[in-house]
């Protein structure tokens, strides 16, 4: 089954065509600066397109999707749509695109205001735009609604969960639930024989705790800001900080917002760059910001993962995922160094071929815990998941 996967983002729309029977995608491309001078960039089998539009909305860049799945002959071969959306508040699963759902996700703008409005129009116009095909929304945050409460409460009263569903929610589900099951068929286990910590690590990073293929805790909380220190957010931060800018510097919310959110991570410990690429290189040159934000990321990252470690009875495998966990032999190395006291043993050469040679496996063989190097398909989860849908429906 050939379905198209969207992903609208605040100013963007990220598409892929994948063929669900053989796992490849046939298309794809992203279209940015929507609001502005539209960009659109893609490829298919046909050939690719890359250009500058008049692009007001969403509604132009999914038309332009349209246009050229059309050039490049598969428009007539989609038979169903899948929308990733990063916010699914009370779901607990990926759901039926209708009328409901889309309301929903405009009443929950305040939850990721950067995003839920974008995916709500994104879905509106996807519903015009190819009438009739089966429709799937598949959000981040409902892997981790296994979460008990004991993980996903703050210590804040308990009305404010009642009332306004202030909770931990996590983020990155689709990632977490794609590398957690490859793992499991990697290491030939059922997903109910492992306990694995994922670590799904780029300019947006977190850690789940994975115990028999459910979600028991993760790092990222109410929003995607929690946790881990990232590419230009802070993650975790004692919230009297906000307070004590404030009255010091003056600082409103919206400064407080994009100071943390925009100004904060690698970018801000660095004073270079929010690009773990540019910090390697940097750091090994000696500048002085780049060792520090280089040191600070696996430190964080480390005192994370040990810290969900406790939730799982033990630890079989830490999969590590995402741009930075699967390209970025020093921060693997560098953490699992912090790990020591869990046992992990690196094999220097297993990781320098990011696991390629050894069945993605990047300690000594015949230690444990694991650490493995797994890359991740979200695009590709959706996509099976729709299909599944799809075929229901039929």
């Amino acid at each position: 089954m050939r379905i198209l996967v969207l992903n609208c983002g605040s100013s963007s729309v990220k598409f892929a065509v994948i063929d669900t029977e053989n796992k490849e995608s046939l298309s794809s491309g992203l279209v940015e600066n929507i609001g502005v001078n539209g960009h659109f960039k893609a490829k298919g089998p046909e050939g690719k397109a890359e250009f500058h539009f008049d692009c007001p909305t969403h509604k132009e860049a999914v038309v332009e999707v349209q246009k050229f799945l059309t050039a490049q002959k598969l428009i007539n071969t989609i038979e169903a749509v899948g929308h990733r959306v990063v916010h699914g508040g009370k779901y607990i699963k990926s759901e039926p695109v209708t009328q409901e759902l889309i309301d929903y996700i405009r009443s929950i703008i305040l939850f990721a205001p950067q995003h839920e409005g974008a995916h709500a129009t994104g879905i509106e116009v996807a519903k015009e735009i190819f009438p009739g095909l089966p429709q799937l929304a598949v959000f981040d945050t409902a892997f981790h609604q296994t979460m008990p409460r004991k993980a996903f409460l703050y210590g804040i009263p308990y009305s404010y969960y009642e009332d306004l569903k202030i909770r931990r929610y996590g983020f990155h589900g689709t990632s977490h639930r794609y590398v957690s099951a490859e793992a499991a068929r990697i290491l030939n286990k059922k997903p109910e024989e492992l306990n694995l910590i994922t670590a799904h690590l780029g300019n947006g990073s977190s850690c789940s705790a994975i115990h028999a293929g459910k979600c028991v805790d993760t790092t990222m909380g109410f929003t995607p800001l929690d946790g881990l220190v990232m590419g230009t957010r802070s993650g975790s931060l004692d919230p009297a900080i906000l307070f004590f800018l404030n009255k010091k510097l003056g600082y409103d919310i919206d400064r407080l917002n994009k100071l943390v959110n925009k100004e904060s991570g690698l970018l801000g410990l660095s004073g270079l760059s929010n690009d773990m690429r540019t910090i390697t290189q940097k750091a090994a040159e000696g500048h002085t910001g780049a060792q520090i934000a280089l040191e600070v990321f696996c430190y964080k990252l480390a005192r994370e993962i040990g810290g969900i470690t406790m939730a799982l009875p033990r630890l079989d495998a830490l999969v590590f995922t995402g741009g930075i966990g699967e390209n970025s032999r020093v921060v693997r190395e560098t953490t699992l160094e912090n790990l020591a006291i869990l046992g992990f043993k690196i094999d220097h050469q297993r990781n320098e071929d990011n696991g390629a040679n050894s069945n993605h496996i990047i300690t000594a063989e015949g230690s444990t815990p694991l650490a493995m190097v797994v890359p991740t398909n979200e695009e590709l989860l959706i996509a099976l998941d729709t299909a599944e849908y799809a075929k229901s429906v039929k």
